[in-house]
């Protein structure tokens, strides 16, 4: 794979100089077109081998282009944060949003090579990590993401050249240390692996670039014109696409729903469960200070403070939801929790992959964050009101599986709840909202509008709960038509959770 990489591709400064200015010009206009279109990021991956030119390259687009619409990100060492987090953590966070570059220095990729060469994993190991990256990167592009993904190359010759023409230059010397010479001495199961590596991830949505780094005017008007070029092609396209729509409005009939999924026998799992389960009051309140006693003990475990909790909250409205978070956030010191209420994505949010808002929140060791409803909106609130495409709440259940998946290889404590009333205690509640003072802020139209979508609900959660109810983050179904019994329930399988973790 890079073979043609090690021609010794040259550009003359005279070539280079009748090139630059229009490249960079035209790159601009397309950066501002980009910016302007406002419907896709653009995600630009520097990797490759040391002394090849990325940071240069790096330098150079952000002197070509307007700097306040790239985002550059350069990689290193985990910090303490990061590592307290699932390794994808640190890359989610830095995103561009649409309209936007980003650049990362660096990338997913750096770790599972290094992993690899210098034998700290298997090759199973590079497979299962390259599965999931390709998983990643597909997801952000059926988001809308344009993925360019540049490796620079050099020879092993070219490369202990450069390392020390670097080293013997008194301006560029400090850019050299014992690790990149040590890193040259694995040479050639670097070059082996990566190239293991570029070939199982080179994928249409997210393809790999070879560029040869020993000539800065080549590769950087390779860089340059492939940039333009992909940025050039994915505006075109979403212009055609929007010509060829609004000339079709009038003609067209809307697109078919995807069906509902509905058991032959009419039968499923919320059906099922037995909603007259009730805890009488004086037993609930002996129940839950022995509970709310024994959760905050055990956040006080010293083993504790290498586990983190994620916990999310699903049901209907009124379900009961808040008042079972207020208890188990009772049991807590403040500092330690963080409660994340789920409404409407703000315009910030909207510029970003779904799962990002979520993302964005998880917590540290030792910390929990509760989500007041959670990323299964997608495949609730959006399937049903048709916020989403059908492709796109369809394909939510792998690409959250696989998330909370990493969570849960972290060390993360992962707890999903999904409290399920009758309707006609949804209704009792909804008219106690309307007639108590203190409680009218919790009833509106929008509930009112829902109410009316109930077995669309009910369906949509069926689906939730089959598909995504995993070894390592199973739904509890909380019969929720008695709090007592809810809450009870809840903080029984917190507690258990946590102090089996600890063991």
């Amino acid at each position: 794979m890079f073979e043609s990489a090690e021609l010794g591709h040259k550009l003359s400064k005279d070539e280079y100089k009748r090139i630059e200015p229009r490249l960079r010009a035209d790159l601009l206009d397309a950066q501002f077109d980009v910016a302007a279109n406002g419907k896709f990021p653009v995600v630009v991956l520097i990797s490759g081998v040391r002394g090849a030119g990325k940071g240069e390259t790096v330098n150079l687009l952000n002197e070509w282009m307007d700097p306040r619409h790239i985002y550059t990100h350069a990689f290193d060492t985990p910090s303490d944060e990061e590592i307290e987090r699932p390794p994808m953590w640190r890359y989610w966070r830095t995103l561009p949003p649409k309209g936007h570059i980003g650049i990362l220095f660096g990338s997913w990729y750096t770790s599972p090579i290094i992993e690899r060469v210098f034998k700290r994993s298997k090759p199973a190991d590079l497979s299962i990590s390259l599965d999931a990256i390709n998983r990643f990167e597909r997801m952000l592009a059926d988001e809308g993401a344009l993925i360019l993904k540049f490796w620079f190359h050099l020879s092993k010759d070219r490369q202990k050249k450069r390392l020390r023409a670097l080293q013997s230059d008194p301006d560029t010397s400090w850019r050299i240390n014992d690790r990149d010479w040590d890193f040259f001495k694995y040479y050639d199961r670097f070059y082996r692996i990566s190239e293991e590596t570029l070939r199982k991830t080179s994928n249409g949505w997210a393809p790999w670039i070879v560029v040869e780094g020993s000539d800065p005017q080549y590769r950087a008007v390779t860089v340059g014109k492939t940039l333009l070029e992909a940025m050039r092609r994915r505006l075109d396209t979403a212009k055609a696409a929007k010509a060829a729509k609004e000339a079709k409005a009038t003609v067209i009939a809307a697109p078919k729903e995807a069906p509902l999924s509905r058991p032959v026998d009419n039968v499923h799992i919320l059906h099922r469960m037995d909603l007259a389960a009730a805890v009488p009051k004086p037993k609930y309140e002996k129940k839950m200070d022995k509970l709310q006693r024994e959760l905050a003990i055990l956040t006080r475990h010293p083993k504790f403070a290498q586990k983190n909790v994620v916990l999310l909250f699903e049901g209907m409205d009124a379900a009961g939801k808040g008042g079972a978070i207020r208890r188990v956030t009772a049991a807590l010191d403040a500092r330690l929790y963080h409660t994340i209420p789920i409404a409407a994505p703000t315009d910030e949010e909207r510029a970003q992959p779904y799962l990002w808002r979520f993302w964005r929140h998880l917590p540290r060791k030792g910390r929990f964050t509760i989500y007041d409803r959670s990323w299964y909106g997608r495949v609730l609130v959006e399937r049903i009101e048709k916020f989403c495409s059908d492709a796109d709440w369809m394909r939510a259940y792998t690409e959250i599986n696989d998330f909370e998946n990493q969570l849960a290889q972290n060390g993360a404590i992962v707890a999903k709840f999904w409290l399920q009333i009758s309707k006609e205690e949804q209704y009792k509640r909804f008219k106690l909202r309307e007639r108590t003072r203190f409680k009218r802020f919790k009833i509106t139209e929008e509930d009112w509008r829902n109410r009316g979508k109930w077995d669309e609900y009910q369906i949509a959660a069926a689906d939730m709960i089959e598909r995504t109810s995993t070894d390592y983050a199973p739904w509890v179904l909380v019969a929720a038509n008695d709090k007592y019994h809810a809450r009870v329930k809840i903080l029984e399988h917190i507690v258990t959770a946590i102090r089996q973790a600890l063991v």
